[in-house]
């Protein structure tokens, strides 16, 4: 809604209007958009032959548990800016404990583990691959997060866009760890935070434009 209709609506006198529409189309947006990057994962990739043998090693409910965090700390965030004015508070040190407890770990992995050992555990075997995937399996979600902030009235479009992006980052990571094969924290802490951040800067970039109301 571009500022002129928004005053021409105002000047009309009371209109009703409905909280809640705007959660519920930001709850649709972002569930169809998690349903959509999961069938294309699926189709894509494939979910990783030896995932129920992986659900038994910590480092993946590590994996998994930093980009679900992370998913649920960018929503929050994107909610909240995605309203004239607001601003992030606690939600900001939500968004950084993830990425610093990860980068704590991997730093942890690395100085226990032999010279010879540090490239594996840093590039594994899908180092090449990874970011692009997460990006690919984010894009759903990137559309359905810009959709749902429409609905709304943020101010701040830049943060808000990177909020978006962040959001459809971490998703796409949590999608794409039911496929990636790589444990290593010192891997993670790198190709999928890169993976992670390639929306995040998208969604800055673009948000001006989009998000403009």
């Amino acid at each position: 809604m571009r500022t002129d209709e928004l005053v021409d609506l105002l000047a009309k006198g009371e209109v009703a209007v409905d909280p809640g529409a705007s959660l519920r189309r930001a709850s649709v947006a972002f569930a169809g958009a998690v349903v959509v990057s999961a069938v294309l994962m699926v189709w894509q990739l494939g979910v990783l032959p030896v995932l129920g043998e992986y659900l038994r090693e910590p480092m993946f409910w590590v994996k998994a548990g930093f980009a679900v965090v992370l998913s649920v700390a960018a929503i929050a965030a994107a909610l909240r800016l995605a309203r004239p004015g607001a601003k992030l508070g606690a939600v900001a040190a939500a968004l950084a404990a993830p990425f610093v407890a990860l980068w704590l770990l991997a730093a942890f992995s690395l100085l226990r583990a032999a010279p010879a050992e540090r490239g594996s555990l840093l590039f594994g075997e899908t180092w090449a691959e990874c970011p692009f995937y997460i990006t690919l399996l984010a894009a759903p979600v990137f559309v359905g997060a810009l959709w749902a902030m429409k609905g709304f009235a943020p101010t701040r479009l830049r943060l808000a866009g990177a909020a978006a992006g962040l959001a459809a980052g971490a998703t796409g990571a949590a999608v794409y760890s039911l496929h990636c094969p790589e444990l290593a924290a010192p891997f993670l802490g790198t190709w999928y935070v890169i993976g992670v951040l390639i929306p995040t800067a998208a969604g800055a970039l673009i948000g001006p434009r989009v998000l403009r109301w």
